[in-house]
């Protein structure tokens, strides 16, 4: 797992949210100490050390999961556009949508 390139306020990073083994995108809000703070796209904080944040790397084709509609189930798919926190993804099961980042995780 490698720390994120660039590790400065205001910088877009992915973070493994609460260990869970998936990475969601956010801005770095703080950095000292040896630990980040993180604000998720979805308006979730949290604060994690260094080797618990990654580059944000998503580009178009990536492979990633969305929350499709909100609904809370995750679906899988690959990104067709990708425009700051707006992402259009090609669910595997034929649907489409336009959504926010921090409806997204990759793993």
């Amino acid at each position: 797992m490698s720390t994120a390139a660039a590790q400065t306020k205001g910088d877009w990073v992915l973070g493994n949210y609460k260990g869970a083994g998936y990475w969601f995108p956010g801005v770095i809000e703080s950095i000292g100490g040896g630990k980040i703070t993180i604000r998720y796209d979805d308006g979730d904080r949290e604060t994690v050390g260094i080797n618990a944040v990654r580059p944000y790397d998503w580009m178009i084709g990536m492979k990633v999961e969305c929350n499709y509609k909100g609904a809370g189930d995750w679906y899988a798919g690959k990104i067709t556009s990708l425009a700051g926190e707006k992402i259009s993804i090609a669910y595997d099961d034929g649907d489409k949508e336009t959504t926010r980042t921090g409806r997204c995780r990759s793993n």
